[in-house]
């Protein structure tokens, strides 16, 4: 994964439990914006939930942080 990915996913999971707590669900598209601006970060968050991981579309935000710090 792409450093560029790991960061936002960390960031983006950071910002989600300080606002809504630590059992605040996110899906892969919380990590960019409305439109499709950068379709190959897309794809390879994409492949890495669904794909690689089989995640079900909302996890805990805490989860996925551990698993991008993990190195999963």
């Amino acid at each position: 994964m792409k450093e560029e990915l790991r960061a936002k996913i960390i960031e983006v999971c950071d910002q989600k439990i300080s606002a809504k707590g630590d059992n605040v669900g996110l899906s892969f598209y919380a990590f960019f914006a409305n439109k499709n601006d950068n379709p190959e970060l897309l794809m390879e968050a994409a492949i890495w939930w669904i794909q690689t991981h089989k995640l079900d579309h909302f996890v805990k935000a805490h989860k996925i942080k551990e698993m991008i710090l993990a190195g999963l």
